[in-house]
């Protein structure tokens, strides 16, 4: 699933007429970048969310011709965020596995097939790519799993039970594997943060587990800057 139904208000005025996912960097839409992406890693249904701008993303998407099954889901009153999307899409799941979410506005060269073969190898819920880097809002792990997070900026932080052994803290990277089991136990309901159910669901003693993928190359298209700095490092066939 490709996460393309923000408003991308960081990024106005070039949003108001052209929607985040089809801004062009080295060459390619946004939502290129990611599809094709996951296409190569092996995936054979691609599920994309839309709120503004809808027709344009579904008329780009019939372009590319990426020769898998492509579904479509509409939040038609309000973007849902990252939870309330993947809930909103469930009955456009397979339910036969685990599957990856993507967030539409990252390109990077993160092994895909390796964080869908840790998801797959024992009894996590979810595994979620995260990385070394300066921010200022970390998710916090311990050897059980996701216990909290941290924003250093605001001094924030929220922990859903007490640590088991040394407290890990990392980046996320905007791309998760999920099992199919996670669409039955969310109980959030409207627009809401994945980070919710995640932190509710780990509290009760289900694994979401961190996958380090420090050091591949990752860009998160989020404001003007980032932007240009993506464009400044990337060259068409990337």
């Amino acid at each position: 699933m490709i996460l393309a139904a923000g408003r991308g208000t960081r990024l106005r005025p070039l949003t108001d007429t052209t929607p985040k996912p089809l801004i062009e960097v080295a060459g390619r839409t946004l939502l290129e970048h990611v599809a094709r992406r996951l296409v190569d890693a092996g995936a054979d249904r691609l599920i994309v969310n839309v709120h503004p701008h809808a027709e344009q993303i579904e008329r780009h998407l019939a372009s590319l011709d990426l020769g898998i099954d492509v579904r479509i889901s509409h939040e038609e009153e309000r973007p849902l965020e990252t939870g309330g999307g993947v809930l909103h899409a469930a009955s456009l799941f397979r339910r036969d596995g685990s599957f990856l979410v993507h967030n539409g506005d990252v390109i990077s060269e993160i092994d895909l097939e390796g964080l869908l073969a840790v998801q797959r190898t024992g009894e996590a819920l979810a595994t979620l790519a995260v990385h070394a880097r300066d921010t200022s809002r970390f998710f916090l792990f311990d050897r059980a799993g996701l216990l909290g997070w941290e924003n250093v900026a605001t001094r924030q932080s929220e922990r859903v039970r007490d640590p088991d052994g040394e407290v890990r803290r990392f980046a996320f990277a905007g791309i998760h594997a999920i099992d199919s089991r996670f669409l039955d136990l969310v109980e959030e309901r409207g627009a809401f943060s994945i980070v919710a159910p995640y932190l509710r669901l780990s509290a009760a003693g289900h694994r979401i587990q961190p996958h380090d993928v420090t050091g591949a190359p990752w860009f998160e298209i989020g404001n003007p800057e980032r932007l240009e700095a993506a464009r400044r490092s990337l060259t068409p066939g990337t």
